[in-house]
């Protein structure tokens, strides 16, 4: 195709990431165009490079660079050379649109490949090539959508890896989900204390992993985000199961090993979309560790914090800040009312003897339900029995019924009775097994009974709410001179102390003095 012109740009571009990595098929690309450029005797005047974007596109970074030369350059009518017409775009719409963009812009298409012209025989060859690359990028496309529904119907997750989760090849499986430490054990206690009340809400949750530092953080300030969180107690892949309906996969045990089970995941998804929880306060902070759960002993309102300027530097104080309260607007020093509260938290432990007697009980039920395992076995597998037949029910129904409606109300029993039976499963399963985690809850449960206030002293804020509600059934009055009234202990601490340790941890009517404390029925 002869033209005075005598300059050109080139246009190079590769679709996929590793592509742009060797750089083999962008060089190649622009050594066959140069070529081209040499026999023709134009001068290169610019070459732009497309790194990993789909020849679907339009809008394109290098294209709208390209345009813009050629728009300012209009009258010198540069030569657009591109290596094949697949490198323009692999769809005929989009190319249409491209090859219009250039000539409206003053450039000349050209190829080494092809020969562009503008009379009907050249057009119709030119939107049959377009049309055979649009279907090899639409069948390539469906054949990597096939492998990859084949990899995850053979149980391998393929998709992004979730916090706790890391892609790893292994011998025999290929690249699959492993767990990633310490992000996994961190998860696991997140997901299990949201499940069993130990976080009452996602906001909890939130502030749990902000002070983890080995959790990944985001953005400028180092936050996790709340929509993170509800992604992460959400997951389905943590049970070790997964579906993808998109690719129409159905709920199934997938090959990587499970965080938690799919019964903790049942409860939590109980949870989110049962009985509402009243969110974390946002104003606490680990200056005040009691803000929001001290009262004023006159009034009964929540005491706030507050940090006093003085001379050479700040003091923190709680006061009452109820107008017409006797204590209103009276600063009680920080540090005098969080000593005599964890001197009060150290005199609520029952004695060791006491101690000992629930680590008997505790042992005595676990060699009781061990001694009973198999009936519980036998229970446990009626039960799958009792769910197959439910859904070989539902699943005849569906083959009677002639409504939309009733088939998806259906559908969705026979899901939920699936994951009832993965439930029944697990605990078939782990039927007289040693629960290790259900090991680790009693011994932590017993040494944190047994010494409250050593989880106050080393936990962060955190660890300090949780002490407090499980500790105490309310809040705690405080009398500015007279210190704690006597607090309402939470059930195992109100069973479980004797009359000795009462004398010595609770006080009575005229409260804890500092500096000794006086303690009284």
């Amino acid at each position: 195709m002869k033209n005075e012109s005598k300059k050109a740009v080139i246009y190079c571009r590769v679709s996929s990431i590793e592509q742009v990595k060797n750089g083999h098929g962008l060089q190649s690309q622009e050594q066959r165009c140069r070529e081209f450029a040499k026999y023709r005797d134009l001068e290169v005047y610019e070459v732009f490079h497309e790194e990993g974007v789909s020849g679907g596109l339009i809008d394109r970074p290098a294209i709208t660079r390209m345009l813009a030369l050629l728009r300012l350059n209009k009258a010198q009518k540069f030569i657009v050379i591109i290596d094949d017409i697949s490198r323009l775009a692999r769809d005929l719409k989009a190319h249409i649109e491209l090859r219009m963009a250039i000539q409206e812009a003053g450039g000349i298409l050209q190829s080494p490949s092809m020969e562009f012209g503008d009379d009907s025989d050249s057009r119709l060859v030119e939107n049959m090539l377009a049309s055979v690359s649009q279907h090899h990028r639409q069948k390539n496309a469906e054949q990597v959508k096939n492998r990859m529904r084949a990899r995850m119907t053979a149980g391998y997750w393929i998709m992004k890896c979730p916090v706790g989760y890391k892609m790893e090849k292994r011998p025999g499986h290929g690249n699959m989900l492993v767990k990633h430490e310490p992000h996994a054990s961190i998860v696991k206690e997140a997901l299990e204390g949201f499940a069993n009340d130990r976080f009452s809400s996602p906001v909890e949750v939130q502030s749990f992993f902000q002070y983890q530092p080995d959790f990944p953080k985001k953005g400028r300030k180092g936050e996790v985000y709340l929509q993170t969180v509800l992604d992460i107690l959400n997951r389905i892949l943590y049970t070790g199961y997964y579906e993808f309906a998109e690719w129409d996969i159905p709920l199934m045990q997938g090959k990587h090993e499970p965080i938690i089970s799919f019964e903790t995941y049942t409860k939590i998804q109980d949870k989110l979309h049962g009985r509402a929880k009243a969110p974390a306060r946002k104003d606490l902070n680990q200056d005040f560790n009691l803000r929001g759960f001290i009262l004023c002993d006159a009034c009964g309102a929540p005491l706030r914090s507050c940090w006093s300027t003085g001379r050479y530097e700040r003091y923190p104080y709680y006061l009452c800040h109820t107008k017409g309260c006797e204590h209103y607007g009276k600063s009680m020093k920080r540090d005098i009312v969080e000593g005599h509260f964890e001197e009060l938290l150290k005199g609520i432990a029952p004695t060791q003897e006491v101690i000992g007697i629930m680590e008997t009980l505790i042992e005595q039920s676990r060699e009781r339900r061990f001694g009973n395992y198999e009936q519980i076995m036998a229970d446990l597998k009626k039960e799958r029995q009792l769910i197959d037949r439910k859904v070989e029910n539902f699943l005849d129904r569906i083959g009677a019924a002639d409504s939309a409606t009733l088939i998806t109300a259906y559908e969705r029993q026979i899901k939920q009775l699936e994951e009832q039976r993965i439930v029944t499963e697990e605990k078939i399963k782990n039927c007289g097994k040693v629960d290790k985690s259900c090991e680790e809850v009693n011994r932590t449960a017993l040494e944190f009974i047994g010494n409250p206030h050593k989880y106050w002293a080393d936990g962060d804020l955190g660890d300090k709410r949780i002490v407090l509600k499980a500790t105490f059934a309310r809040p705690i009055s405080y009398h500015r001179k007279e210190g704690y009234r006597t607090a309402a202990l939470s059930l195992p601490f109100s069973i479980l102390r004797d009359s000795d340790t009462l004398k010595s941890s609770m006080v009575g009517g005229r409260g804890l003095e500092p500096p000794t404390p006086t303690m009284s029925r």
